[in-house]
């Protein structure tokens, strides 16, 4: 039975995820949250984006679940031995993905390449040429490529795209027959209804995401055990499966950097705006000194004694992935906590604007305490801000991990990441011929993850703004008088 193994990362998105389940506990149990929610799923760009980010989320979930394989007993062993387990953590997308993680070339493919990238020496008819190599993977079930690949290619690829709308079409049908038996109706009026877009949740908006997810994942799933999807890289490892594994790298620098980042910018940006005086000149000679400081010198100092500490202290770590999860682990806390001060100054200004208005005043002329007007009036709204601000620095977080590793502060060298994908590609777009669909694959990814977040945030803003809110109105309506007969 394999060991499991508990990564600092994996501990903090369990919680997160935990968290989150018993948020959703209590707005459907709150009738004004589940109000307000509503709003939010009724808006066909943010359960599209849902759909999306459902998908990110469950890559990371999946990678999230470490282990460690249990070696056989050596031969002579003695029963009672204690068993012996493998150096190597794996995750359940490196068991998955086994035979994509393990396909090496030996350097650049291109994508559904049969050859290699670059010439080299090779014996022909026992003369030396220069020749571009098979694969050793990649198209290894063809005899003749030239001949074959394009036929081979179109028909796997006719193969996946039809097993994805065989998919796709049995998720409408499920869904319709599913909200028949709810509505009381026939299945063709409720698909008729989906495809109308006459129903109350934007069925059709999550169906034609999940369809068109459904038709990539079919077309992946039929040619990757055969070819490089997106092609290799400088060292031969697969392109789509290290764009894949670096999803979670991602989704770790964007949640737990916010989250060290939202107490200190809350904490200390409403104080500011409330108390003014002494408290906010103390609170702004804090975020100002921290923003004058640059902020990759900041971080690679920070880094760096890590860096340090971590080499120390090898004795920590059983394994090398245990050692470069925790180097993980401890950037994201201090992109965060490094990071607060601009959010911290929107929310001091946001305070002072809400601290002169009449419910504010009449709370204080009631007697409540300063806390209570903090808790119940001030805090619910600035979330707005929160929301807006924490959208633009996940997205922006995502993108600096690149910059930290263009510096050789970011993550582990052996952590894959899109930074060091991004990083990576920075002198491959300078070769020729040009090595471009590493940028790509971590390019589209990334924009998908940060855009698809985007639009489910602003769902949430618009329901969760007081002043964003518009709510109809029902005015009475006045019944036109009865015509008067004319005397003759």
């Amino acid at each position: 039975m394999p060991k499991p193994v508990f990564l600092a990362t994996d501990i903090v998105l369990y919680l997160l995820l935990l968290a989150i389940a018993f948020y959703v506990r209590h707005a459907l149990r709150t009738p004004t949250l589940r109000q307000t929610w509503r709003t939010v799923v009724r808006d066909p760009s943010a359960m599209a984006a849902a759909v999306l980010l459902g998908v990110f989320v469950l890559v990371s979930v999946l990678d999230s679940v470490h282990f460690r394989y249990r070696l056989a007993p050596a031969p002579g062993a003695a029963a009672d031995a204690p068993p012996a387990y493998a150096t190597s953590t794996l995750s359940l997308i490196d068991a998955l993905l086994q035979g994509r993680r393990e396909a090496r070339e030996r350097t650049y493919s291109i994508p559904l390449g049969t050859h290699q990238y670059s010439k080299e020496s090779i014996l022909v008819n026992g003369k030396m040429v220069r020749e571009f190599p098979r694969l050793q993977f990649g198209g290894a079930h063809l005899k003749d490529p030239e001949n074959e690949w394009a036929a081979d290619v179109a028909l796997r690829s006719f193969e996946g795209l039809a097993a994805g709308a065989l998919g796709a079409a049995a998720l409408w049908l499920a869904v319709a027959a599913l909200r028949s038996r709810v509505a009381g109706t026939s299945a063709k009026a409720s698909l008729q209804a989906i495809g109308a877009a006459a129903t109350t949740f934007p069925w059709r908006a999550v169906l034609l995401t999940a369809s068109v997810l459904a038709l990539l994942l079919g077309w992946i799933a039929a040619l990757w055990p055969y070819y490089h999807v997106l092609g290799t890289d400088q060292t031969g490892n697969d392109v789509l499966f290290q764009a894949i594994k670096s999803v979670r790298t991602a989704v770790v620098i964007g949640s737990l950097a916010t989250l060290a980042t939202l107490p200190f910018a809350i904490v200390f940006g409403i104080l500011a705006g409330y108390y003014k005086g002494r408290v906010d000149d103390a609170i702004q000679y804090l975020y100002t000194v921290l923003s004058s400081i640059p902020s990759v010198l900041l971080i690679a100092a920070f880094v760096l004694m890590i860096q340090v500490l971590i080499d120390k202290n090898p004795q920590l770590f059983e394994t090398g992935l245990e050692r470069a999860d925790i180097r993980l682990f401890l950037l994201a806390v201090i992109l965060g906590i490094t990071g607060w001060a601009s959010l911290a100054r929107l929310l001091r200004a946001e305070t002072l604007k809400l601290g002169e208005l009449d419910f504010v005043q009449a709370a204080r002329a009631f007697g409540v305490s300063d806390a209570g007007i903090m808790r119940r009036h001030i805090l619910p709204n600035v979330m707005h801000v929160v929301l807006i601000v924490t959208v633009i620095d996940f997205s922006g977080l995502v993108l600096y991990e690149a910059v930290l590793s263009y510096v050789g502060v970011g993550v582990d060298p052996t952590t894959n990441s899109f930074g060091t994908m991004i990083n990576s590609a920075r002198t491959e777009l300078s070769r020729d011929p040009v090595v471009w669909w590493n940028l790509l694959a971590a390019f589209a990814l990334m924009v998908t993850l940060v855009l698809s977040l985007q639009l489910f945030a602003s769902a949430v803003r618009q329901a969760f703004d007081p002043r964003a809110r518009s709510f109809a109105v029902r005015r009475p309506v006045r019944k036109a008088p009865a015509p008067v007969a004319m005397r003759p």
